[in-house]
């Protein structure tokens, strides 16, 4: 009742959490340079055996009409028409105007009675349950600098959008560096880091491509032509751009058909191979490249000590692994004060190393 009456609608938790972070730089305890993000998820104080069925509007993501612009752009070029949405079109007839409307793109989901605003989580081999997510940025030393509450079931690589936007507005100039494990590695990911004129470092992914079949990189692309060229050295030519924001390149059937590689090529029954490539796709590039400099050799095994060691320790000793408040809104509130309460005992430790 008190929280309720009190502190439901206030800020004074920001507050708090900002006072201790002014404090650590102030003491100047903490590296800008590189910046490690992650998230990491809480149960929730909900029974997992139990939830309805309901349907959820689709969030638009932070990027859309960025990336339409780009792919009509794109399609412009190529002389093809332009999209109005990126989503397929769907259309109903209104009961009571007679007009034809477009229809909410909606989609079936799980719900907790209990905490409506908690996420079916599941991730590998973890167990499924309701949960909350915390997207979260800390510098070298693992102190916190950022930390934004989501529901459960929302991926890393949407989240990232929105605490990524806050650290941007609380430091403009000091950072450098981003560092991001494999989850993040997407093309409006590198995009959004490097235009922010920041160095994304993530690490290495393994293409995801059949056994005993031509990897992705053994398709060289020519930028000047725009097209493919294959093992055999024939020209895998462009065809069109979709919604998804993928240029796709289609093959020659005539070429397919005889040549002696088609078994490690493709086994489409028309004998065409296809490749999609990003329009974003030179940012994934650009972050591959960085992948190969000494300084990302030195920045990148720091993540799995400053940002793993950061949930590790508010799991085992602030109690991260599981809330019983229920909603975002007091779940954020505790994340903030969990972190806080982080930020100072690590700063009295600087403190009493520096005494």
């Amino acid at each position: 009742q008190n929280y309720i009456r009190r502190y439901q609608d206030s800020e004074v938790f920001n507050e708090i959490f900002e006072a201790i972070l002014n404090q650590c730089i102030q003491k100047e305890f903490i590296d800008f340079e590189s910046v490690f993000g992650d998230s990491t998820h809480q149960k929730a104080n909900a029974n997992k055996n139990k939830g309805i069925n309901v349907e959820v509007e689709l969030i638009k993501k932070k990027y859309d009409n960025d990336l339409l612009d780009e792919i009509n752009q794109d399609r412009l070029v190529h002389g093809k028409k332009a999209f109005d949405s990126l989503k397929t079109k769907q259309t109903k007839v209104d009961e009571f105007t007679g007009e034809v409307v477009l229809k909410k793109q909606v989609k079936q989901t799980k719900q907790s009675p209990v905490d409506p605003e908690s996420g079916v989580f599941h991730k590998g081999e973890k167990e499924k349950c309701y949960a909350y997510s915390h997207q979260t940025f800390c510098d070298k030393n693992g102190y916190v600098l950022v930390s934004e509450t989501v529901p459960g079931n929302v991926h890393d690589n949407q989240s990232f959008f929105t605490a990524y936007e806050i650290l941007q507005k609380k430091f403009p100039t000091q950072i450098e560096n981003i560092c991001l494990d494999a989850g993040y590695y997407t093309p409006a990911i590198c995009r959004e880091i490097i235009l922010n004129n920041h160095t994304p470092y993530l690490p290495y992914l393994r293409p995801k491509t059949k056994k005993g079949f031509f990897k992705k990189y053994d398709y060289v692309y020519d930028e000047e032509y725009d097209c493919y060229l294959c093992p055999s050295d024939k020209i895998i030519k462009y065809s069109t751009t979709n919604r998804e924001g993928y240029r796709i390149y289609v093959s020659d059937p005539k070429d397919c058909l005889k040549c002696p590689l088609r078994k490690q090529c493709t086994e489409s029954k028309n004998h065409q191979k296809i490749i999609a490539r990003h329009v974003w796709e030179y940012y994934k590039e650009e972050a591959n490249h960085i992948r190969h400099t000494d300084k990302w050799k030195e920045v990148y095994p720091i993540r799995k000590q400053s940002i793993e060691r950061v949930f590790a320790d508010g799991k085992e000793k602030h109690g991260l692994r599981y809330t019983r408040l229920k909603g975002l809104k007091k779940n954020q509130h505790q994340i903030l004060m969990i972190f806080g309460c982080h930020n100072l005992k690590k700063m009295a430790l600087f403190e009493a190393k520096r005494a």
